[in-house]
């Protein structure tokens, strides 16, 4: 599932064309914490779940993947 979490931010990402630096200042997280999700090298929290379902519009369950 993680790799679909991966695809989804990245998705959105493009969809809003926004960067990593920007999401980053929006979320009130650090822009390396998107780097490691977007590498594959951390998953992101419950917490970060529920900001970048908030910032984009989307529910959690999209964002992992549980729903279309």
């Amino acid at each position: 599932m993680k790799i679909l979490v991966v695809e989804r931010i990245k998705y959105l990402m493009d969809a809003e064309d926004i960067s990593q630096y920007a999401l980053a200042k929006k979320l009130g997280i650090s822009q390396s914490t998107i780097c490691n999700w977007l590498n594959g090298k951390k998953e992101p929290s419950i917490e970060s779940l529920w900001k970048l379902a908030d910032y984009f519009g989307e529910s959690v369950d999209y964002i992992i993947g549980r729903e279309k």
